[in-house]
């Protein structure tokens, strides 16, 4: 018998378009700005990230928006907060945990990062958050193979 869904029928949104972005070398694009970090980048770093429960992203769920991304990077600070389909989602660590490793992987090592659910929009918030900010309980999630390999096929399709 397979495992019940927590969230059987989630309400699914359309993808929004990718603007383009300026690339450096275009005319009118100095140097010093290809190595700027901004809301829109991280918001294209994590969007493709597949709910650990459904075939979808975090995007296409409204898990995450790019307005849900607060970026300081001459203070190199990333903040992303994300919003549970549900407020008693059990996922919703893994769903960080994904968050965390697509952005370690994809970030300079100079930033900060912190990953946090909206408030009021899950029945343990401080529990969930205080978990996924604690440098030490993330790096031992991160070395669980299980967890990992859940990790990992949530990121398969953001990696290009």
């Amino acid at each position: 018998m397979a495992p019940a869904l927590i969230n059987a029928n989630p309400v699914v949104y359309q993808k929004k378009e990718r603007p383009a972005r300026t690339k450096p070398g275009d005319s009118g694009f100095d140097e010093y700005a290809a190595e700027l970090i901004d809301q829109l980048e991280i918001f294209d770093h994590i969007r493709d990230i597949k709910d650990p429960e459904h075939p979808y992203s975090l995007e296409e769920l409204k898990v995450i928006t790019k307005d849900a991304i607060e970026v300081d990077d001459k203070r190199n600070y990333v903040r992303v907060t994300f919003t549970p389909t549900l407020e008693h989602c059990s996922l919703a660590i893994v769903i960080g945990l994904c968050l965390w490793a697509k952005l370690m992987r994809s970030l300079p090592s100079r930033f900060k990062v912190d990953i946090k659910v909206a408030p009021g929009s899950h029945a343990t918030e401080d529990a969930v958050n205080k978990r996924l900010n604690d440098k030490e309980r993330v790096a031992a999630a991160l070395e669980n193979p299980n967890l990992v390999d859940v990790v990992d096929k949530c990121l398969s399709p953001s990696f290009e």
